[in-house]
């Protein structure tokens, strides 16, 4: 985040987590505690959907207040969180959906789910039920945070509290734990969700590790900023519709045989300008960026396959379901899924060491979309456009599945209409 006033950087994340469902008019509230020792934090009982900077209360470290409204009722808890963890710079309290469901049946979500979920958000905490606003219930949340482990913790039938080093490390710890409650959710709406073992963890981020080398050459050509221009709108489009989670993903598009364009590492999807995207030429990349951990897998696809422009790698919501459990993603359901993409094979997890040979092999032109076990959707294209309207089409087809499946039983087209499909489409 870029340095801003306490104030503002509050304004900014609660109309975030608002806009994006994680609370309520009046519920949930965020502080940042600064290098005096005050603590900013929002107002009790005013709109968060239209907070300004003139409504965020001070709490002096002298004890003494400034503000036009009253702190947040919630505020002992925030007060006894810096207290005892001085690492931890900013609160979030919010009522994230999903995770209120694992609130109020009293357990919390396995972070194993998802490699990234295990990195970001850490050891989850549980705080038993007290009053809201009570020091009693300061004293049960601030316990957890007594772990140095634990940055999350769930509160029983009440919501969630997340520290982080700075106000947006937290919300992002905040928007991937609500994300990987989903995903358990509605893994366990078709099936057994798939967990990863801590070394299986481990062993994800060793092999991801590719780093590119840099190239001060940069050659600029006539279309370098619409292409920049058009991967920002696509990730600004998918971050909207629940198709990019905030610091995953990444998103690419080729602009000569040798040269391609892709996102950065660990930049928030809403925050992407044209100037963060990476020029990679001749497999060296934009020197002063660092591009997605996954650059090397776009260049090995872009070198074995010409048709291919675009790739796309990303966690959708409903898509996840099918990334985290056995259960067969059959595009077999509308006509429009499977002339898309047609059948999407999975990639075992175990194949990561492998994943830059194994998914190039696997990709053709009756295959443009895969699926890597309890890890991403990737999807390719010929020109960018296509490539996303292909990731939505795969999320329309996930999540109209997974509602299907309290519904009753999925009756797929036959194999003569897909043959039909295939001629009249496809031939």
């Amino acid at each position: 985040m870029k340095i801003m006033h306490p104030a503002e950087q509050i304004v900014k994340i609660i109309s975030r987590i608002y806009s994006n469902g994680m609370t309520t008019t009046s519920g949930g509230n965020i502080s940042v505690i600064d290098k005096n020792g005050d603590i900013w934090i929002t107002p009790s009982a005013i709109d968060k959907g239209r907070l300004s900077e003139k409504d965020i209360v001070c709490l002096k470290s002298d004890g003494s207040i400034e503000g036009i409204h009253k702190p947040s009722s919630e505020y002992p808890f925030h007060k006894a969180i810096y207290s005892i963890r001085p690492d931890i710079k900013a609160v979030i309290h919010a009522h994230p959906p999903a995770l209120v469901s694992f609130s109020i049946v009293h357990t919390t979500p396995d972070t194993n789910i998802l490699p990234q979920a295990k990195q970001i958000c850490g050891a989850i905490g549980y705080a038993d039920y007290a009053l809201p606003g009570s020091e009693e219930l300061g004293d049960m949340i601030a316990a957890e945070f007594r772990d140095s482990e634990k940055m999350s913790v769930i509160m029983e039938n009440h919501g969630t509290v997340l520290g982080g080093t700075d106000l947006l490390d937290a919300y992002l710890r905040l928007d991937y734990l609500e994300f990987c409650a989903r995903t358990i959710i509605n893994a366990r709406l078709i099936g057994e969700p798939r967990y990863l073992s801590n070394e299986q963890i481990e062993q994800f981020f060793r092999h991801r590790n590719h780093p590119i080398e840099t190239d001060d050459q940069v050659r600029y050509m006539s279309e370098e900023h619409m292409v920049r221009r058009n991967i920002c709108e696509i990730v600004h489009r998918a971050s909207e519709h629940g198709l990019m989670t905030g610091i995953y993903g990444s998103v690419s598009v080729r602009t000569t045989e040798n040269t391609f364009h892709i996102t950065p590492a660990d930049k928030p999807c809403w925050d992407l300008d044209t100037n963060d995207i990476v020029q990679i030429s001749d497999g060296k990349a934009e020197q002063g960026k660092k591009p997605s951990v996954s650059a090397v897998l776009h260049q090995r696809i872009y070198e074995r396959h010409p048709g291919i422009n675009s790739v796309i790698i990303t966690q959708p919501q409903y898509l996840m379901a099918y990334c985290t459990t056995d259960v067969k993603f059959n595009v077999r359901t509308i006509p429009e899924s499977w002339i898309f993409l047609q059948d999407v094979p999975v990639v075992p997890f175990e194949s990561q060491a492998d994943l830059n040979t194994i998914i190039p092999d696997l990709l053709c032109v009756n295959t443009p979309a895969l699926i890597i076990e309890n890890d991403s959707f990737l999807v390719t294209g010929d020109k960018l456009i296509q490539t996303f309207d292909r990731l939505e089409v795969a999320e329309f087809s996930a999540k109209s599945l997974i509602l299907a499946s309290p519904v009753g039983q999925l009756i797929p087209i036959t194999d003569d209409q897909v043959e039909d499909l295939r001629k009249k489409f496809l031939s």
